[in-house]
């Protein structure tokens, strides 16, 4: 599975309607933004305006404290940055410190480098030009420390290469992100909207990073990149902040009880963040195979055999239904 979320494989295997399945395989918040407001017929019917754009940057800087110094670029998803971000540079591989989100590395390749995996940043070939490295880590919620980071970022600069950072999680844990410090280093940071605010199919994403790499990317945009919706609800979540600090405590209660449960049914959880629980068990194929026929799709790693990924189930009635689930599961394995 290359990404959680999509349930047309798990229809065509085991049958039901999307209805009938609970999808635990995304770390996408299901406690979405509230759009309670009729966006108006002009934000639908004319091109997206700068005006529009530059409220929603100032929601986005202000939200994620990025420092003016550092340049600031709107997309429709970070999954469209990260496929652009190998073409914006010349010659060099990369690094890309794992395991982690897959798409980092066939972006790479794509592009005709030659992404190779290391476990930690230390780890990164005298050769390196650019390094990519998930903070918080997916799967595993695994946090690299600033001090890490920068140091990278050092060497990486002296081969005048990048180090990219993708705080697609940083949301949740607002602690771990490097912008609020950042200063003149060869850093690009990539910002997911969807996944905390619960609203992946918005398809709004953000980089930060020098002005010259932010300005270069912007002319590959084009015009018009982000939607008028788009633009008027990312600055509206954005700006939110009584929701954003009410929803982080919200998360967190939930994935205790998450843990709790796993912990109970016997899967021992060893990673995450507060929107998914990274899980070991014997045998993860069976399992999932297991809660599959229950309507229950959870996300699993051809290169961790034992590992199982969780996300929230977003309410009392269904994590229930996990629970029993499991216990159901444990009865044929």
């Amino acid at each position: 599975m290359h990404h959680g979320g999509d349930l047309a494989l798990a229809i065509d295997r085991y049958g039901g309607t999307e209805e009938d399945w609970l999808d635990l395989s995304t770390g996408i918040n299901p406690h979405a933004y509230p759009i309670t407001e009729t966006i108006a017929g002009d934000v639908w019917q004319r091109l997206p305006g700068q005006n529009a754009l530059d409220r929603l940057l100032g929601a986005a800087r202000k939200a994620y404290a990025c420092p003016e110094h550092i340049g600031l670029v709107a997309a429709p998803g970070t999954q469209a940055l990260i496929a652009l971000l190998p073409d914006l540079f010349s010659e060099g591989d990369a690094a890309i410190v794992g395991p982690t989100y897959s798409s980092h590395a066939a972006a790479w390749a794509r592009s005709g480098r030659k992404p190779l995996e290391v476990g930690y940043l230390e780890a990164i070939a005298e050769t390196t030009r650019y390094a990519v490295v998930v903070n918080p880590n997916n799967p595993d919620g695994r946090l690299t420390p600033r001090a890490s980071l920068q140091a990278a970022s050092g060497t990486l600069a002296a081969r005048d290469g990048f180090l990219i950072i993708d705080e697609a999680f940083a949301d949740v844990v607002p602690g771990a992100s490097i912008l609020p410090s950042i200063g003149d280093e060869n850093i690009l940071v990539l910002r997911s909207f969807g996944k905390f605010f619960g609203l992946a199919g918005l398809r709004l994403g953000f980089l930060a990073g020098p002005r010259r790499i932010t300005q270069r990317l912007s002319e590959r945009l084009d015009s018009w990149a982000v939607s008028g919706p788009a633009l008027e609800i990312g600055r509206k979540a954005l700006s939110d902040m009584t929701w954003q600090e009410a929803m982080r405590r919200r998360l967190a209660d939930e994935m205790a009880d998450l843990t709790l449960l796993l912990s109970e049914q016997g899967l021992s959880v060893f990673g995450g963040t507060p929107l998914f629980a990274l899980a070991g068990t014997r045998n993860a194929a069976s399992l999932h195979e297991a809660l599959a026929r229950r309507r229950i799709w959870t996300r699993i790693f051809d290169y961790a055999p034992t590992w199982m990924r969780i996300g929230l189930p977003g309410s009392r009635e269904n994590l229930q239904r996990l629970r029993q689930a499991l216990a159901d599961a444990a009865k044929e394995l």
